[in-house]
């Protein structure tokens, strides 16, 4: 071999040197980069064989190169200057033509041109036998090439499976350190596969991208080691960022004439790392015994022996023909993504069945729901039928009762035996009375008297025929009109009110005259005053007995109507006032029903 003439053209005879194949030329001209021509001289057949086709194979061209048969080219890279072809993993095969074929010696020129630092030379060249060659070619290509594709693709495929699993969901981190390990690691298998250096201008830049990728790769494989352990290792992880950082400087910042001793450096620091971290892990498979980690903890021990192996197989230390990355690599990559799989669907059973205990849970509190709906139905069904009942013997004790005593008094002050018709006069009055409590059952049906004359003239009627049989004075005082009109429950227990009060004057008080009073002190509210002369009766022992329904009656109705009660009484005065706010029971139903019930429940108490 010799270096070529700076037009690339064939040296001088006195420059050739003698070489053994494969041939690194930065040992023999340290720094030289350019061309380099290696000459084979070769026979075809041997005397008195018979000819035959003959076939060609090379192995490696680092970078770029073409080949020549007798001065005859049979093979030239398309890009001899920067950027160059990368021919270095690419082995190649011809048959070469019986016409280019010379009787005895015949001469073989291959020009290499390679990059400083680069380890430019040449590989393995054989010529031969077609079949055989053919054979040794297409292990070659399977090695150098199709491993190496497979290894592309399943690791794209899986990357990109695992990153799909990690956007979804975005707590499994060791699915996305997964996926980015991936990234980096289709990254720098297509640099073993790309023919040129695009979208990098040359060889060297290329070579940097390189490195930096590997260093990459390392530093996210390592994350996502220990993810997947489950180590939380913050200061480790603080410095290997660090590390990772500096490396990255020192590959993006060498001059090119040191690139090849900082590759060096940069390669030995991340295989370093990397030999760590699987030595690490299975020292950690041993604490947790956990089957997922022990399963990796096999694989991590598989890839530091072939990678130890390789990387002494790309230092020259060793020669053992093959390299073994990229079998293990393809299986340990398979296994690795097994294993992610075997713990991803370990995750899915999970849930399942938290899915399965949620939706017992679901369908449990749903029956206990029900029953408790039950069981509240029952309660509100028995508190309804209670507050009926209550409200029929209000309305019974209120409106029949008061109608009852006051026939009786009638009867009982009737000088002369009563006619038929006075007691037919009598039954109808009861008949209208009970027609009215049923009626009135339901307040929302109750029409309101477009003014208070209109409102309290049955009743003033009805007493005063009573008052004035039993010699009983009574002055009625009420204003020409509603300022606002109170509701129909209002008016219903002002109503039941006047009816109570004027009867128990009649039963009780014995008093000779009773004035009963309405009126409008403001705007939304209004007042009912009932006074009589009588004995009086004492306030508070009544309400403490409890004994007296009329008294529990008013108080009851009035707090439903949104109202209170005041009764004050000594001998010769006895005052009810129910004072009634109208905005409230027009704008809130809800509270006069909630303070009628409170007054209820404490008038059974």
């Amino acid at each position: 071999m010799a270096q070529a003439a700076s037009d690339g053209a064939r040296p001088a005879a006195d420059a050739w040197q003698p070489a053994t194949l494969p041939d690194d030329w930065s040992r023999r001209w340290p720094g030289y980069g350019g061309s380099a021509w290696y000459r084979i001289d070769w026979r075809r057949l041997c005397p008195d064989a018979q000819p035959g086709p003959v076939a060609l194979t090379l192995e490696s061209v680092v970078m770029a190169g073409e080949v020549f048969v007798n001065d005859a080219m049979i093979w030239r890279d398309p890009q001899l200057t920067e950027p160059l072809t990368r021919s270095w993993n690419m082995p190649r095969y011809w048959l070469i033509p019986d016409a280019l074929i010379r009787e005895g010696v015949n001469t073989m020129w291959i020009r290499v041109v390679g990059v400083a630092g680069q380890t430019p030379g040449l590989g393995p060249v054989r010529i031969g036998e077609p079949s055989a060659l053919l054979r040794h070619y297409e292990a070659l290509k399977w090695n150098n090439r199709t491993l190496f594709q497979l290894n592309l693709i399943v690791s794209a495929v899986l990357g990109g499976l695992f990153f799909c699993i990690w956007v979804v969901r975005r707590e499994q981190r060791t699915y996305g350190w997964y996926a980015l390990t991936a990234l980096f690691w289709v990254l720098f298998v297509a640099n073993v596969l790309m023919t040129s250096p695009w979208p990098f201008p040359n060889t060297l830049m290329a070579a940097r991208a390189n490195v930096m990728v590997l260093v990459l790769y390392v530093a996210c494989f390592c994350i996502f080691t220990w993810r997947f352990g489950g180590q939380a290792l913050p200061r480790l992880e603080k410095a290997l960022w660090m590390l990772s950082a500096a490396l990255l400087a020192l590959a993006a910042f060498t001059p090119d004439a040191s690139l090849h001793w900082s590759q060096l450096v940069i390669t030995l620091t991340a295989a370093a790392v990397f030999f760590a971290n699987c030595l690490q892990f299975p020292l950690h498979a041993m604490r947790t015994r956990r089957p997922e980690h022990g399963m990796f903890a096999v694989c991590l021990l598989i890839f530091l022996f072939v990678s130890a192996h390789d990387l002494l197989r790309v230092l020259k230390l060793i020669d053992t023909g093959y390299a073994y990355t990229p079998f293990s690599s393809l299986v340990v990559t398979l296994c690795m993504s097994a294993i992610l799989g075997l713990r991803h669907a370990r995750n899915v059973k999970r849930i399942e069945r938290f899915n399965h205990e949620l939706a017992d849970g679901i369908s449990q509190a749903r029956t206990e729901l029900a029953t408790t709906l039950e069981r509240e139905h029952a309660l509100a069904m028995a508190n309804t039928r209670l507050h009926d009942r209550l409200q029929i013997a209000h309305d019974l004790h209120d409106g029949l009762g008061g109608s009852l005593v006051r026939m009786m008094a009638v009867v009982e002050q009737s000088s002369v035996p009563l006619q038929s018709r006075q007691f037919l006069s009598m039954l109808k009055l009861l008949r209208d009375d009970l027609r009215q409590t049923i009626d009135s059952g339901s307040s929302a049906g109750v029409k309101v008297p477009a003014t208070p004359q209109e409102w309290i003239a049955p009743l003033r009627h009805r007493f005063v025929q009573l008052f004035d049989e039993l010699d009983i004075a009574s002055g009625w005082r009420f204003p020409p009109h509603w300022s606002p009109a109170p509701s129909a429950l209002q008016c219903l227990a002002l109503t039941r009110l006047v009816e109570e009060s004027l009867t128990n004057v009649v039963k009780h008080s014995r008093a000779r005259r009773i004035r009963v009073e309405l009126r409008q002190p403001g705007p939304d509210v209004l007042e009912l005053d009932i006074e009589d002369d009588g004995v009086g009766f004492d306030v508070a022992a009544v309400q403490q007995a409890g004994v007296s329904v009329g008294m529990r009656s008013m108080h009851a109705r009035i707090a439903r109507a949104g109202g209170t009660l005041k009764v004050s009484s000594s001998p010769g005065s006895t005052l009810l006032t129910a004072r009634v706010e109208l905005r409230a029971a027009q704008h809130d139903d809800a509270a006069p029903q909630r303070a009628a019930e409170t007054a209820e429940a404490s008038a059974a108490r």
